[in-house]
């Protein structure tokens, strides 16, 4: 079982960076020697979000999850592999009893006693709000129980962050906190429970950008990559981490806790900040290439368009022979009609079925019909392509949008203005918190 669980391991973490373009794993990380500890996170993602800690985390982890998993085909076989612990939710089962609870406590105690990790998301479901919802209190009262079993054991907050979390080829941030020794809380029984909830509770909203709406936490992840872009010098280029925009992004929403419930200031800079971000769009750039300029010699960006301009042919072939396949997971989204919280797993699900069989059926096709030697740089071609598509998926826009800067043009300018203006109200509304 540990050769399949590996295999299952670096299987996924592929699927993993191919869903998404870059995966940033910062903070507090655990070492891969790492037992005894409940590892806590925020849930917006659905399968996908355990899926990231499991295949990102150095350790091993066991997930706890849902009992309505183990009912989905093929799935079961998976959870299994990687022990993890199905827990009756009493919305799944309102019939629910005590026993049941004390069967989950009891084989948790058994695996952190032996020195396994376990994974568990305390708000309980998976869900589209932007914020933590209340956390319930099972990683507590699993440690309380386990405690007087084990000393020594531990838990840690585990943040997920997103900046597109439905699209294919976003990017994710994992965010390890401060390890807690359950020992060190100095408490016992349902205290015990308690005080390691609120403590989780604590950890996660300290790693995470929230905000009370999706408008009011885009409004600060975009002031937050402002931010970034005025802290970089001349010359800076490429895309911006997502450990800079979180970090940034929790200083700027601490900073709004200070201004009044529907304050004028804000108001104004939302709309400011919305407006700048919707014209950066409609030209085609980003904030960064406005602020340092698009095109640079950097010897790693002259190689990177070369590239994109070899593989053009194979990106071409990559679009033509995978745009049935493409669409598959959009259409088993319709069909499925998933609220956002799941339409990224939807997708992951779909195209890891979808996409290997018609990578398999041309490989078929071109060993049956061409002569060997044909065939096999045929396949080879099959495989490659798509990810040569992928990489001027990634970067087209970028590349495009270097070109737009090199011709002088009154929209870039009356842009540069937008934004020299926008960044005036922040600064006045920043003065005024500071005050």
């Amino acid at each position: 079982m540990n050769v399949v669980r590996t295999a299952i391991r670096l299987l996924f973490r592929r699927a993993m960076t191919i869903y998404f373009r870059d995966i940033e794993v910062i903070g507090h990380v655990p070492a891969r020697t790492t037992g005894g500890r409940i590892f806590c996170g925020n849930h917006v993602n659905g399968l996908v979000d355990p899926t990231l800690v499991l295949v990102m985390a150095p350790c091993d982890i066991s997930p706890i999850g849902k009992s309505t998993l183990w009912k989905i085909p093929g799935l079961r076989w998976l959870l299994e592999a990687v022990d993890a612990v199905p827990i009756v939710r009493r919305r799944d089962d309102p019939g629910k009893t005590a026993a049941q609870n004390d069967e989950v406590f009891d084989k948790v105690k058994e695996h952190l006693a032996g020195g396994g990790n376990i994974l568990i998301f305390p708000e309980g479901t998976s869900h589209n709000e932007p914020h933590l919802l209340g956390l319930r209190s099972g990683a507590g009262r699993m440690l309380s129980r386990a405690q007087p079993a084990k000393p020594g054991l531990s838990f840690q907050a585990v943040a997920l962050e997103f900046d597109a979390r439905t699209t294919f080829r976003s990017r994710a941030l994992l965010v390890f906190g401060p390890v807690r020794d359950v020992d060190a809380v100095g408490k016992t029984g349902d205290e015990l429970a308690a005080a390691i909830t609120e403590q989780i509770r604590q950890d996660l909203s300290e790693l995470l950008v929230e905000g009370a709406t999706w408008d009011e936490r885009l409004v600060i992840a975009r002031v937050a990559e402002m931010f970034v872009t005025d802290a970089e010098g001349e010359g800076a280029g490429g895309e911006r981490s997502l450990a800079q925009w979180n970090e940034i992004g929790r200083r700027v929403e601490e900073a709004k806790k200070a201004l009044t419930p529907g304050d004028a200031g804000y108001d104004r800079l939302a709309r400011e900040v919305t407006a700048y971000y919707a014209e950066l769009e409609r030209t085609g750039i980003a904030d960064d290439q406005l602020v340092h300029g698009g095109f640079t010699l950097h010897p790693a960006r002259v190689a990177r368009a070369l590239a994109l301009l070899v593989t053009a042919p194979l990106a071409l072939l990559g679009v033509v022979l995978y745009f049935v396949p493409y669409q598959v997971p959009r259409l088993a989204l319709r069909v499925s009609r998933g609220t956002e919280d799941v339409i990224s797993t939807y997708k992951l699900a779909a195209g890891l079925v979808v996409h290997p069989l018609f990578a398999a059926l041309y490989a078929a096709l071109a060993f049956a019909y061409l002569p060997v030697r044909v065939a096999a740089l045929a396949a080879l071609a099959v495989v490659l392509a798509p990810f040569a598509a992928l990489a001027w998926t990634d970067r087209s826009s970028r590349l495009f949008g270097s070109i737009r800067l090199l011709v002088p043009s009154a929209r870039i300018d009356a842009l540069r203005q937008l934004r020299a203006d926008t960044k005036r109200t922040l600064d006045e509304a920043r003065a005024r918190i500071e005050a």
